[in-house]
């Protein structure tokens, strides 16, 4: 028996960090214009909200699965937040005072990592066979190796700033995947298996795109400005 909770420990730690990879990737974009002292303030809440929140989710799984076209939405709005944090309008603190920034970013974190945890819920709840401890376990545990990560991502995108691209085109991947895991578009995707196979490469193009004519724009602003 303690082999076993054990063993589905182990996994359910092993699929956080896997599937953890994106909400790393969400918490450095978030954080990335806040200052310094604040983003350590809005990783340590934004992580531990969604974890919350994410522990919530799983005990609802079950009927969250049930509402028709709730992928298809999560997805579009996740679509939407991955825009906002390529263009920087989430947590742009030359518009915003310090203290509002940071809790917009913790709320830009905990609400995409609502979005993105689907599947993440799925993985963990077969995992667990529905033994709640295993799920906060494992999800608590993981947290260090998360905030950890956001923290790497954090240095290489104030040292690489065109990484933002790379960063929201992969949120804009997910958000892609997550439209076409909708239950209820299955006939549609059936009959049409390429275009299943292009969305998220679509949705991932289009924000980077968008992204890049968004910050010509407002560099052609500035520039007639001067």
């Amino acid at each position: 028996m303690e082999q076993d909770f054990l063993l589905s420990l182990l996994m359910i730690i092993g699929i956080d960090l896997v599937l953890g990879a994106d909400n790393a990737v969400v918490i450095a974009l978030a954080c990335r214009n806040l200052p310094v002292l604040q983003r350590n303030k809005a990783i340590i809440l934004g992580t531990m909200l969604a974890i919350v929140f994410r522990i919530f989710i799983t005990l609802i799984a079950v009927y969250l699965l049930k509402i028709p076209f709730l992928q298809l939405v999560g997805g579009v709005f996740l679509l939407y937040i991955a825009y906002n944090l390529i263009a920087g309008k989430e947590d742009d603190t030359s518009k915003i005072k310090s203290h509002p920034s940071l809790w917009r970013a913790i709320k830009t974190i905990v609400i995409a990592d609502l979005l993105m945890g689907f599947d993440n819920v799925l993985a963990v709840a077969g995992a667990a066979q529905g033994h709640m401890l295993l799920v906060a376990m494992g999800l608590f545990i993981s947290i260090p190796i998360i905030i950890w990560g956001s923290k790497i991502i954090l240095v290489l995108l104030t040292k690489y700033p065109f990484l933002v691209y790379i960063g929201g085109g992969l949120l804009a991947f997910t958000s892609g995947k997550m439209i076409v895991e909708e239950p209820k578009l299955q006939g549609i995707f059936y009959s049409h298996p390429m275009l299943e196979m292009s969305i998220p490469y679509i949705t991932a193009s289009f924000i980077i795109l968008a992204g890049v004519l968004y910050h010509q724009m407002i560099n052609f602003q500035t520039a007639r400005r001067d």
